[in-house]
């Protein structure tokens, strides 16, 4: 949490990465990761396949997710900390299956693709640059429907109610360690996409993250020290 915290409410720090949980959608409202490039190195012996998706118990069970929820509601249990951003140790690997790191993500053309696909650009950063930060999180963007007003829909999974975001993002901060900061900010709809979508036709600026989310992220790194965001020499403010 080098450069702050978007907020407060509901901190629960795992070993590997710190999240935000909401307790009204019983997802995370942000999930923050640092990454280098000895920490996604692969360990011998860590398998992925020895996790098992748990519940939270440091929440109260009124606002808690279960494996239930998620149980033939079509969709996938989505991880906010990527595991594969975590295989340096099988405690790590195995925390990022907390259900409190998890939103539901359509699985076939999202998770399991373009998503993924986003995580492992990310993971490619780390071959430029030694710290990358990472913020994701989901979001509920409003909608114009056929009567012209505008709504926020998403549907609700299982018992307790679990929000099925309509978007999802992710803001990386990638630090070269001379000085020089570089951005990346994206949001994706939460449905299939197809693969030969770029990645970069999601970008969208910060700010409009940090409208639709409600939350500053980054906010102790002067706007001046952000060298380009997306590509593009920053004009952040």
């Amino acid at each position: 949490m080098k450069y702050g915290f978007p907020g407060m409410s509901n901190i629960r720090s795992q070993r590997d990465f710190v999240l935000s949980y909401d307790q009204r959608n019983r997802v995370p409202y942000w999930v923050f990761e640092h990454l280098t490039p000895e920490s996604i190195k692969y360990s011998e012996g860590v398998d992925r396949s020895k996790c098992d998706f748990f519940e939270d118990k440091s929440i109260h069970e009124f606002f808690r997710s279960t494996n239930k929820d998620y149980s033939g509601s079509g969709f996938d249990r989505g991880h906010m900390a990527a595991a594969g951003n975590h295989k340096a140790c099988q405690q790590f690997v195995d925390e990022t299956f907390v259900l409190s790191n998890i939103a539901p993500q359509v699985g076939v053309g999202f998770n399991r693709n373009s998503w993924n696909r986003l995580e492992k650009h990310v993971r490619k950063m780390l071959r430029v640059y030694p710290n990358v930060y990472i913020c994701t999180g989901p979001l509920y963007l409003p909608r114009r429907e056929a009567d012209g007003k505008t709504y926020v829909k998403y549907q609700v999974i299982g018992a307790n109610s679990v929000a099925v975001p309509t978007h999802f993002f992710k803001i990386v901060v990638a630090d070269d360690g001379k000085g020089r900061l570089d951005m990346e900010s994206y949001v994706m709809p939460n449905q299939p996409i197809d693969d030969s979508t770029p990645l970069h036709s999601f970008q969208v600026p910060p700010e409009a993250i940090e409208k639709a989310s409600g939350f500053l992220f980054y906010n102790a790194i002067p706007r001046s020290k952000v060298s380009s965001i997306n590509g593009r020499k920053s004009t952040w403010v």
